[in-house]
């Protein structure tokens, strides 16, 4: 077991917090930053909180946020750590359009900042850095599939914020001697993908959609294809990339690629769903054109529970809408699309190349699409479940529209 510190920025979220799972299992004692909210946004990490009065705690978060280079050296200073991985962004691409002045600052002078303080404080040679680097940055694709050294065309103001992250990683390596290296990471999704990304929106749509609590799904692009791995398999990547003799950077990715299209006909094919498309365009929609009704009431009267679930302690009720009809969904219209939902620069295709983190790491992707698909839908189906039985109940329920 390790006796190593690790600072997380983005502790809170998907990444972060299977990082930060994985390097307790391996003894490391974790701080994480995470941003102050009105409201609680630590559900991803609250199951390995512990009380900070017990003995032997080795898992603590500090209030910071990378647009504060002041709070960013302080923390660093007080925390002393061996391994800093900076998982902090606004990641969401769309988003990015609409907030570009803040996705720089946080996304591109928030690495340099965290750069900045190991140097200040005179810890280049201690201080390992992890820089979270994105496939995005390959944008308009120079060739398929793609390596690290593969030129970059960013094609939204996510991935150009992103792109200066990446060579100011470089250059404080070969300025400064630091240890710090970039993870190029192609898409990575999980349970805990934040529901506005466009795989956890599927899969939460289309549990709704089962459960008679939303009528459609809308998405933007169907044809845009990208390579999807689980983030589990993804974090232990940057791990080993901070294990290493020497700093290099890695493609970190499945070497498949799907389509959006295909991602929700399998989510749709794990609840018992056969789509049909017709259209095209901003016409096209997915018609319901059967209904497996074996494969749909397995599914839906099985508790789903893994390590990250508890038991269901509705067990002796009913999972479903009691008002509806599973096989009333045939013939329907429950996939369209929204001009909202597309780019203004789109990124048609990205397929990334592990050949060289599988030689120099050792690392392989363990879970595959198709068990990744499995994963969240099980566990979307699970979280709506709750909803249905508080509407059988006659309580009031959220509604979901993007």
């Amino acid at each position: 077991m390790s006796n190593k510190v690790a600072l997380i920025t983005g502790i809170t979220g998907q990444d972060g917090s299977y990082l930060a799972e994985f390097l307790l299992s391996k003894g490391y004692t974790v701080h994480g930053i995470k941003r102050r909210s009105s409201l609680f946004n630590t559900d991803r990490v609250d199951h390995i909180y512990v009380d900070p009065h017990n003995e032997g705690v080795r898992f603590f978060m500090h209030y910071g946020d990378l647009t504060d280079a002041t709070n960013l050296i302080r923390i660093i200073q007080q925390t002393q750590p061996d391994e800093i991985y900076n998982l902090g962004a606004q990641s969401h691409v769309q988003v990015s359009f609409e907030t570009p002045e803040y996705t720089a600052n946080s996304d591109a002078l928030g690495t340099l900042r965290l750069l900045e303080a190991i140097r200040i404080l005179g810890m280049e040679n201690k201080v390992k850095f992890y820089q979270a680097s994105t496939s995005e940055l390959y944008g308009k694709v120079q060739e398929i599939p793609q390596t690290e050294k593969t030129p970059f065309y960013p094609r939204s103001p996510y991935a150009a914020a992103k792109l200066y992250s990446y060579w100011a990683t470089v250059n404080y390596r070969e300025a400064y001697g630091m240890y710090a290296c970039n993870g190029i990471l192609f898409n990575h999704e999980s349970e805990r993908r934040g529901e506005t990304f466009v795989t956890r929106k599927i899969t939460r749509a289309l549990a709704r959609i089962s459960l008679g609590l939303q009528d459609t799904l809308y998405l933007g692009n169907l044809n845009a294809k990208r390579d999807w791995g689980h983030a589990k398999d993804f974090v232990e990547a940057m791990w080993l990339m901070l294990q290493q003799e020497s700093p290099e950077d890695y493609v970190i990715a499945t070497g498949e690629t799907h389509s959006v299209r295909e991602f929700v006909e399998l989510a749709a094919a794990e609840l018992g769903i056969k789509l049909r498309w017709e259209g095209s365009g901003v016409s096209e929609v997915g018609i319901v054109d059967s209904i497996d009704s074996e494969k749909y009431d397995q599914i839906t009267n099985n508790q789903y529970t893994n390590n990250e679930y508890t038991s269901n302690q509705y067990t002796n009720q009913p999972n479903k809408n009691s008002t509806f009809k599973i096989q009333n969904l045939i013939g329907v219209p429950i996939i369209k699309v929204d001009p909202r939902y597309f780019r203004p620069t789109e990124v048609d295709i990205l397929l990334g190349d592990p050949s060289k983190a599988k030689q120099k790491l050792g690392w392989q992707p363990k879970t595959s699409f198709s068990e990744l698909v499995s994963l969240m839908i099980k566990s979307d189906l699970y979280e709506q479940q709750k909803d249905v039985h508080l509407k059988n109940g006659g309580f009031e329920i959220k509604n979901f529209y993007e």
